[in-house]
C-alpha cells in the first residue's frame, strides 16, 4: 500500500508547474516571484534551479503546458464534429468551453507576452502557441476547401483573439458564440474549391 502511495504523490517537478500555473495565471508573470512558487509548491530554492534552470524557463515551461492542455481540448472537442466546416466553426465551441472554466483569467499567453522581452524563452514559448492556432485555422480552412487558406486563417484567428479579449475584458463567456457567428459568415462568403463551396459541407 504505501508503494502506491508514493507512485502517485506529485513529483517536485509537478508541484512547481502546478504551483506556477495557479499563480501566473491569476496574477501574471512579473509579479509573481520565485519565493512565492516554492514556498506554494513546498519545496527548496534549489529544486526550482536545478530543474528549471532560471525564473524565465519555469514561466516558458508553464506556458508550455497551458499550450498541451488547450491542444489537447481543442482537439478532444473536434472530434464530435463530422463535416469540415463544422470542425472549423467547432475551434469557437472549445474556445468558449475554456471561457466557462470557474478561474478563466483570459488567455495566459497573450498575458506573458505583454511583458516578455524579445528574443527571451518566454517569447519563444508564446510564438509557438501563435504558430499553432493559425496552423490549426489553416489546416481546417484548407479541409474546408477554402481557395486561399492562408488569408481564411488570419481573419477567423483575428476573431479568435477578439474573442478572448472580449471574454476576459467584458466578462462575457458567449464571446466565442459571437465570433463563430461571424466565423460562419467569413467561411461561407469565402471562395471555396469544387464540392466544398456548399457551406453545409
Amino acid at each position: 500500500m504505501p508503494s502506491k502511495v508514493n507512485a502517485s504523490k506529485p513529483s517536485v517537478r509537478e508541484r512547481l508547474l502546478a504551483a506556477a500555473d495557479e499563480l501566473f495565471y491569476q496574477e501574471g508573470v512579473q509579479s509573481v516571484g520565485i519565493e512565492r512558487i516554492v514556498q506554494k509548491a513546498g519545496v527548496a530554492k534549489a529544486s526550482l534551479y536545478n530543474l528549471f534552470g532560471s525564473k524565465e524557463q519555469l514561466v516558458e515551461a508553464y506556458l508550455d503546458a497551458r499550450h498541451a492542455d488547450t491542444r489537447e481540448q481543442v482537439e478532444r472537442a473536434l472530434t464530435r464534429f463530422r463535416t469540415p466546416r463544422e470542425r472549423l466553426l467547432g475551434v469557437f465551441d472549445a474556445q468558449g468551453q475554456l471561457f466557462t472554466e470557474p478561474d478563466f483569467n483570459g488567455c495566459a499567453h497573450m498575458t506573458a507576452s505583454a511583458e516578455a522581452l524579445p528574443g527571451s524563452p518566454v517569447e519563444d514559448a508564446t510564438d509557438r502557441y501563435r504558430l499553432w492556432v493559425r496552423a490549426l485555422f489553416t489546416d481546417l480552412a484548407r479541409e474546408a476547401g477554402a481557395t486561399d487558406p492562408e488569408e481564411l486563417a488570419r481573419q477567423l484567428h483575428l476573431l479568435y483573439d477578439g474573442a478572448g479579449v472580449s471574454a476576459r475584458m467584458d466578462r462575457d463567456p458567449s464571446a466565442a458564440t459571437t465570433a463563430r457567428t461571424a466565423a460562419a459568415a467569413l467561411f461561407d462568403a469565402a471562395p471555396k474549391n469544387g464540392t466544398a463551396a456548399n457551406p453545409g459541407q
